[in-house]
């Protein structure tokens, strides 16, 4: 009867796996090259990841300057387990299942109200996963990690949301526990910007892998920001909260939080189609009327079609909101200097009048050496950058060395999810 391993074994093994993932036609002698270990050392632990079928040993390939019998190439097996992903807005969800690589296999968007509470809401998240799952062909059963992004502060040790200024009945709601008491599988919780942040800074375009500052202006705005490729969260998970920074004395700009003259009370998009209902029933813009009158309300995305349409009204507007975010995000940048600054959510769904006037109003705000080299772009995953973030999030976090080794012996993350919650 074979020993169970070792910590040291299983140690060695999380190692292994690791270049394994990030390697491509890794071979054992590559191995034992890479981590100075020994033939028969490797060859067992391999034999281990073999046997719990997380690695594939594939075809031999002839490897270059080495006599003798070619070597097998090794992968990891991403097919092993799926990711379930959901990044939630405050009136809209995108929604992925992944594989453990972080590639989606399928993944929807649908819209939400989060001021329904969370039960009714994450009951509407659950059914989602469930559909995507089935259109995946995977159960429940396959399911290794659920990372989940709302729009509001989140307690990241806990998987709590703490204190949201637009998401009544939330406070203090344990998300984490809800999915896990659903799925026995491991559950992450952040906010959606940061999300959307660590989505555009590993898999966006171009690829430059510098420090990113990722802005959402939708109904809401926020921002997420990512430094030696790790999201900054603050304290008390209240970083990039940047629509509620005071930007006017003007008492009449009152914020779904509460207080008075706030970013989102200005250039928000829930304060934006506030005024546009007011302008449209006023008469000033015929085509806004004419959707109002047929649905009874606006959508953000009316007013990309508003300004395609040379709706002055929007466009005026669209412009000054344009150019308060972009000066209040001009001192984010000269504060953090990031080399790459993305511009995402739904004033990104029309015409590029919103990007181009952000753009030159930071250029024209930051000091000469926070702008230089500096990339100003708009997200480039079509809308699905927080379900990717948040896939590669809970892969990140499965996958670590230090968590893989609490894990690994049993070959299933959903035996240790108390450890593997603790470790985050």
């Amino acid at each position: 009867m074979q020993a169970p391993p070792t910590a040291r074994d299983i140690l060695v093994l999380a190692q292994i796996v690791d270049l394994v993932r990030e390697a491509e036609g890794a071979t054992r002698s590559w191995i034992e090259a890479e981590t100075g270990l020994g033939r028969a050392v490797v060859n067992d632990r391999l034999a281990e990841g073999i046997d719990l079928g997380i690695i594939e040993e594939l075809e031999p390939v002839a490897e270059k300057g080495r006599r003798g019998r070619p070597s097998r190439s090794l992968r990891f097996r991403a097919e092993a387990g799926v990711i379930l992903s959901a990044c939630l807005g405050a009136g809209s969800m995108h929604a992925a299942v992944s594989d453990l690589d972080g590639e989606p296999i399928a993944k929807v968007f649908r819209n939400i109200d989060v001021s329904h509470g969370p039960e009714t809401t994450l009951r509407l998240v659950h059914r989602t996963f469930q559909r995507l799952l089935a259109r995946a062909g995977s159960d429940p059963g396959a399911v290794w990690g659920i990372a989940v992004g709302v729009p509001g502060p989140v307690e990241f040790s806990s998987g709590r949301v703490v204190a949201p200024p637009i998401m009544p009945g939330w406070d203090g709601f344990d998300v984490r526990s809800w999915f896990h008491e659903r799925y026995g599988a491991p559950v992450w919780v952040d906010n959606e910007v940061n999300l959307m942040a660590f989505g555009e800074w590993a898999r966006g375009e171009p690829q430059e892998r510098r420090d990113l500052l990722y802005v959402k202006v939708a109904t809401g705005i926020g921002a997420g920001l990512i430094t030696n490729g790790h999201l900054h969260r603050g304290d008390n998970g209240a970083a990039g909260d940047i629509g509620h920074v005071h930007v006017t004395d003007d008492r009449k700009a009152v914020c779904r939080c509460g207080k008075t003259g706030c970013l989102e009370a200005v250039a928000g998009g829930w304060a934006m189609l506030n005024r546009l209902e007011v302008a449209a029933r006023a008469g000033k813009s015929p085509y806004l009327k004419s959707l109002l009158d047929e649905r009874g309300h606006l959508i953000l995305s009316d007013l990309g079609h508003a300004e395609a349409h040379g709706d002055t009204i929007v466009t005026t507007m669209s412009r000054q909101n344009a150019r308060v975010t972009g000066q209040a995000i001009a001192g984010v940048v000269n504060f953090a200097n990031p080399g790459t600054l993305v511009l995402g959510g739904g004033v990104m769904r029309g015409t590029s009048l919103f990007f181009d006037t952000f753009r030159d109003t930071v250029l024209e705000s930051t000091i000469e050496l926070a702008s230089r080299g500096l990339t100003i772009r708009p997200a480039s995953l079509d809308f699905y950058e927080g379900a990717i973030g948040g896939a590669l999030l809970a892969v990140e976090q499965l996958f670590r060395p230090s968590t893989m080794r609490l894990w690994l012996a049993d070959g299933d993350p959903r035996v240790r999810v108390d450890e593997i919650h603790d470790a985050a």
